[in-house]
């Protein structure tokens, strides 16, 4: 299948409608939009330049906020001794599955093998017992941004692959409240910048005792719903209480001279947002950019471009938008074909300049979110594209909110959730009573999951939707990638 513009060849490949087989669309755009391709490594991704843009943006900004908080910046080794994994029970037992292993180095065995990491628990917990002595050296706010690998079965863009990209904090404290004050903020710095910055809204809350992470206290989640109704777990944040400090030694001695476990989070987001950003916002062209991790903001594309003085207008259009991110495609491809692949790399503006527009001192500007054609005078076009990125971000959260409004519903009973989860893809709300093998049954009848106990649970009165019991917490739930 073809896309035509007007007269022209075909142009470039199309992508299979999101409403016709959404899985294949999201391949489609991965590959046409040239952020990842596949790698003769079995189940690990190159990211294209295209790709690793965003993510550089994402670090950039998220590594700024960070930093507001009073997070240092570390880095640690990508090998695990085994004794140093085997430390902590359930944590070991969680990641066993998943664990690539090195057994030899160069040509001979090693005497003891090395774990390419999952995460970096028992690497920070190691330093830490060595590194903390006194209150004086809490609280440790420490992140790093690194790889790590998991032996995913089944893999797929961004969402799952052996090796992904991510950041991992580790903090230490001196008390069970701070280290729950810790973990929560961190939480609502994600918050934040999936709406404010990727302006993807999220629900907050609680992981159940099932779905936490291992060896933690308590998991918190922020959970995005997908076009086609399904879940993202988009970041999440752990208090481990003091667990892995008495597993791993890691004593400090407190202003009364006794010694005392410290407090440890983590929290971590990877490039699996990236997966979010394109199956929250992309449509059948491809990729629609939050203007503020585009890496290109705005194309400038210069229509009937062998004339005299348009590729000088476009030229000097691009040095006055210097303080964008701005590009100007003088390829000799056709206009059609050029706007294609705008619209394919989700580039959030485009400005076409011709000479009849030169003639009248005015450009047009198109935004890529809504199609929008405007016309713009020469004059005003810095304070326009201004005006335009800011919109355009506004936008497209108002649009995203509204479609999580829209595709979020309530079920009393487990006929009503049976019959929503599989006719209105989307988050259910419905009371749980607390039980894990009602959980396991949902999960097990319907595919759906527990998303998280949100934090503003209401008035919890009522029955579980699974067996009918008296209801403890209201729970999200959904089918998640």
């Amino acid at each position: 299948m073809m896309i035509k513009m007007g007269n022209e060849k075909k142009l470039v490949e199309a992508i299979t409608s999101m409403e016709v087989d959404f899985a294949q669309w999201y391949t489609d755009v991965v590959k046409k939009a040239e952020l990842i391709t596949y790698s003769s490594v079995k189940g690990c991704m190159i990211i294209k330049p295209a790709g690793y843009a965003i993510w550089e943006l994402i670090q950039q900004q998220l590594d700024f906020m960070f930093k507001e908080t009073g997070v240092e910046n570390v880095y640690m080794p990508m090998f695990i001794p085994e004794s140093l994994l085997n430390k902590e029970k359930d944590h070991v037992e969680g990641f066993a599955p998943e664990v690539a292993w090195v057994t030899h180095g160069g040509l001979n065995p090693l005497q003891e093998r090395l774990c390419v990491r999952p995460t970096s628990e028992t690497l920070f917990c190691d330093f830490y017992k060595n590194d903390i002595q006194s209150y004086r050296d809490l609280p440790k706010v420490y992140n790093q941004w690194c790889s790590v690998v998991r032996w995913e079965k089944e893999t797929r863009p961004f969402l799952r692959s052996r090796e992904f990209l991510w950041q991992e904090g580790h903090t230490a404290h001196a008390t069970a409240e701070d280290a729950e004050e810790r973990t929560i903020q961190m939480l609502n710095v994600y918050a934040d910048f999936c709406e404010n910055v990727l302006a993807i809204p999220v629900i907050k809350g609680r992981k159940t005792e099932k779905e936490k992470f291992a060896g933690a206290e308590a998991t918190y989640t922020i959970e995005a719903l997908m076009h086609d109704g399904k879940a993202l777990q988009s970041g999440t944040s752990h208090n481990f209480g003091d667990g892995f400090a008495k597993a791993f030694e890691i004593q400090y001695t407190d202003k009364d001279n006794s010694l005392k476990y410290v407090h440890q989070t983590s929290w971590g987001m990877s490039t699996r947002i990236i997966g979010a950003i394109i199956m929250v916002h992309g449509d059948d062209s491809g990729l629609v950019l939050p203007p503020k991790v585009a890496p290109v903001q705005i194309m400038i594309i210069p229509i009937q471009q062998k004339k005299e003085g348009v590729l000088e207008k476009a030229s000097e259009l691009k040095r006055r938008l210097s303080s964008f991110r701005v590009k100007m495609d003088d390829t000799d491809k056709s206009p059609g074909w050029k706007f294609s692949e705008q619209e394919m790399r989700g580039i959030p503006i485009r400005i076409e300049i011709g000479p009849k527009d030169i003639e009248l001192n005015k450009c047009v500007m198109v935004r890529r979110d809504t199609g929008e054609k405007i016309e713009v005078s020469l004059d005003q076009i810095e304070d326009k594209a201004t005006e335009l990125l800011a919109q355009i971000q506004k936008d497209m959260l108002d649009r995203a909110k509204k479609h999580v409004a829209t595709h979020t519903y309530d079920a009393a009973d487990y006929l009503e959730f049976e019959k929503t989860i599989n006719e209105k893809p989307g988050f259910i709300k419905a009371l749980w009573c607390g039980e894990q093998s009602c959980e396991e049954e949902i999960k097990e009848k319907t595919g759906a999951t527990s998303r998280c106990m949100p934090f503003d649970q209401g008035l919890v009165s009522g029955k579980c939707v699974c067996c009918g019991k008296p209801a403890k917490k209201m729970v999200y739930w959904g089918r998640a990638y």
